[in-house]
């Protein structure tokens, strides 16, 4: 079975939402919510070299149990998830300490799907971000690997230059859609450039489903004390 058997990222649109201030006015909201992070399970691929995912049940009501009860075993990088600076720099805040109120707020999705290199460059973003923008996303040709059931070493990663641009920029929060921001050869540079800066990276999305915009993302981590990363539910509502 291969990840993408049955897996595609799920784009909910909600029902109006009637809100009445005081019984004098009601307001009917439309959102839409955009789920992009992947479903853990024994099928997701895992960086290499990381442990894979074990999903188990532990009891079972199917052999007499009163309840279904499972077990999950995986490393803290695994799927959708968080990397605090304390990932590659000594001393730095673990994902415990990360600013909840940073991974909540405006973003900006970039589409580079079309791009033909396996690096996104500084020259790849400039002129694309919008002014004030503090957390993006990169939409790449990654997206399509979540199909496939292993993991894939030649995916799109950001190059050194854009990891300092977007510094420079002032980002907070930088996306991308597939287990690493770096790329294979080279998995420290770009990591540390960008955590030493204080900027809270997000790996493992699935932004296939998503148009390039402007959205409200929501990516909060498990509170694992003292942890350099943890797994995030990660939304986009537009």
């Amino acid at each position: 079975m291969t990840v993408g058997a049955g897996f595609k990222p799920a784009r909910l649109p909600n029902p109006a939402l009637h809100e009445t201030v005081e019984g004098r006015a009601t307001l009917a909201v439309h959102m839409e919510i955009f789920d992009i992070s992947v479903p853990i399970s024994k099928a997701l691929p895992t960086y290499e070299g990381d442990p894979p995912i074990d999903l188990e049940l532990w009891h079972s009501m199917a052999r007499g149990d009163l309840a279904d009860v499972r077990t999950l075993d995986m490393g803290v990088h695994s799927g959708t998830h968080l990397d605090a600076p304390s990932h590659f720099i000594p001393g730095g805040r673990t994902i415990d300490q990360v600013d909840l109120d940073t991974c909540y707020g405006p973003a900006q999705v970039l589409d580079l799907t079309a791009a033909d290199t396996p690096l996104i460059g500084r020259e790849q973003l400039a002129g694309s971000l919008a002014p004030d923008v503090v957390r993006v996303l990169l939409k790449t040709k990654n997206s399509g690997l979540w199909t496939r059931a292993e993991f894939d070493p030649s995916f799109v990663a950001l190059a050194p230059d854009a990891a300092q641009y977007l510094v420079e920029r002032g980002v907070r929060v930088i996306g991308i859609d597939y287990l690493s921001i770096a790329p294979f050869a080279d998995p420290t540079t770009v990591h540390r450039v960008l955590l030493a800066a204080g900027v809270v990276i997000l790996e493992g999305l699935n932004l296939s489903a998503v148009p390039a915009g402007h959205y409200t993302l929501a990516c909060f981590p498990l509170r694992l004390a003292a942890a350099e990363a943890a797994p995030a539910r990660a939304i986009l509502i537009t």
